[in-house]
């Protein structure tokens, strides 16, 4: 080994030391940690230490409300980092989202690390969480999106919030003008380049590696991850990506605005619905106040938009230039996104199949059937509800996949999640494999629905995907020990794809005649 090798382990060795001692303070005392705006106090099991609630931005009210995010100021002595921080201003919107912070706020621009109490050799893989809920809903305080268990399997867990709705999506030409780039809207995806940005600055004192960062989300949290592949605004901050049921591509559901649209929309609403002429004025005005009146209309939705800065093309635009972070991609989506078939079929399913295909595919829709057949009742109505679920979110990942296989060189890796959720209380009856269901799997975190009766098929299949994930996190490579193989996904694999269920399977995509069909009509 050379010099400047031996130099370096034996730097790397005092630096584990030295970010074991300050991150713990003994065993029996709380940990702390020194980030660059001042010292942090924890919370420890003894195994896990928690950091939560530290302030990654200002908060963006008064004259910094939609405004891309700044710096948070320091404060002297140490800083309880015990509890959640608010979530960001929000209606109530989906009733199984539980939450355990303060409530509501636009002060809200907090995150959470956990990382493990006892480390040993060098520096942990951190993995950075962006949660899903349309962009308008959502926050890190879920308990089924705590960063505990998934920190066991020796990485560095981040979750952000990040603006929402009309605070973190608003376009307005004011905007624009002030911002010196001609650029407004995003600022909920410019909150997680500021969390990103905190991650490199910081996360060495939780023991993390900088230069090891997954990006990793659901639903509207996967859509971000795709955009911040596509952003030039992120490049560097991350090394992989996992996208759990959805990707910034779809023409159908949630198509990209233009900043002009945009900025008419919302000065549309700004003076119609609000009564206010000038940036000041909406400033002025409570976010209660916003909140309210954006959550009744109905006829402008805020998200985001090509707004020339962090989005200055379409991400499917982007792509197909190859001009994306170039990483290693795991992406896939749940067998019941559209909703599960019932055990109650009858002949409607069939008649409602072939009405959707006049209405949807008009010349094509003999074509639409070799793909989506109603042989019979049952069938009929399954492939009802796959069709639902493509449209919805499924088609949208395929062709994020696709994308980033067709000019990236990283690996990807394909899945989809198919095990039948037990019995809820809380659910419909026979709710399958429904979106989002995959998310306490992941973090290993079943028990914090604690009125589902878990079978043990359940918490084996979390442990293998927390395996699966974390191993991904660490090289790129989802696969390990003990592991059913899991495939690149191209060609040479057949597109292969790694079915998450009771029991592990690795098969052939049945259905990419589908998504080739719905991307003849849809991609155009």
């Amino acid at each position: 080994m050379s010099k400047l090798g031996s130099w370096r382990m034996f730097a790397a060795t005092v630096g584990a030391v030295l970010l074991t001692a300050t991150t713990l303070q003994g065993a029996s005392s709380k940990p702390h940690a020194k980030v660059d705006t001042g010292k942090l106090e924890g919370k420890s099991d003894g195994t896990i230490n928690a950091f939560l609630g530290i302030p990654y931005a200002a908060p963006p009210v008064g004259d910094l409300r939609w405004k891309p995010p700044a710096r948070p100021a320091k404060w002297k002595g140490a800083r309880k980092a015990t509890d959640f921080g608010a979530r960001c201003t929000q209606s109530r919107v989906y009733e199984d989202m539980i939450f355990r912070d303060p409530g509501p706020s636009e002060d809200c621009l907090y995150l959470n690390v956990w990382t493990p109490a006892k480390r040993t050799g060098g520096k942990l893989p951190v993995m950075v969480w962006v949660y899903g809920g349309g962009f308008v809903a959502g926050a890190t305080s879920e308990p089924r999106q705590d960063g505990t268990n998934l920190a066991k399997e020796n990485v560095v867990v981040v979750s952000m919030n990040y603006r929402l709705g009309v605070f973190g999506f608003f376009a307005y030409p004011e905007l624009a003008k002030e911002s010196g780039r001609n650029s407004a809207g995003n600022y909920g995806l410019l909150d997680q380049v500021a969390a990103l940005e905190w991650v490199k600055r910081n996360i060495a004192a939780f023991g993390g590696d900088p230069g090891n960062v997954t990006i990793f989300g659901e639903s509207a949290g996967s859509f971000s991850v795709s955009e911040l592949m596509a952003s030039p605004v992120a490049k560097g901050l991350f090394q992989r990506a996992i996208g759990e049921s959805g990707g910034a591509f779809a023409s159908q559901g949630l198509p990209f605005h233009t900043l002009a649209a945009s900025s008419e929309a919302g000065a549309q609403f700004a003076s119609d619905a609000l009564g206010a002429k000038t940036l000041a004025e909406l400033r002025a005005l409570p976010a209660q106040k916003i909140l309210e009146t954006a959550t009744a209309t109905k006829t402008i939705r805020f998200a985001p938009n090509i707004d020339g800065y962090f989005l200055p093309e379409t991400p499917a635009a982007i792509f197909a230039a190859g001009k994306q972070s170039d990483v290693p991609l795991l992406a896939g989506w749940n067998m019941d996104e559209g909703g599960s078939a019932s055990a109650n079929t009858n002949d409607d399913s069939a008649a409602k199949l072939k009405e959707t295909a006049q209405k949807e595919f008009g010349d094509k829709a003999e074509e639409f059937l070799k793909h989506y057949p109603p042989d019979n009742p049952a069938q009929a109505e399954r492939v009802l509800k796959d069709f639902a679920g493509d449209r919805f979110i499924a088609f949208s990942t395929w062709k994020w996949l696709e994308a980033q296989k067709s000019t990236g060189k990283s690996a990807v890796y394909r899945y989809r999640f198919d095990i039948l959720h037990p019995a809820d209380p809380k659910r419909p009856p026979n709710a399958g494999a429904y979106h989002s269901a995959e998310i306490e799997y992941v973090f290993g975190a079943l028990d914090s629905e604690n009125w589902v009766s878990w079978r043990p098929e359940d918490r084996a299949l979390s442990e293998q995907m927390r395996q699966y994930w974390s191993n991904f996190a660490r090289s790129g490579d989802p696969n390990g020990p003990r592991l059913e193989k899991w495939p690149v996904y191209d060609p040479t694999s057949e597109w292969q794809v790694m079915h998450l269920n009771a029991e592990l399977k690795v098969e052939k995509d049945a259905h990419r005649d589908r998504y080739v069909f719905l991307d003849s009509v849809w991609g155009k």
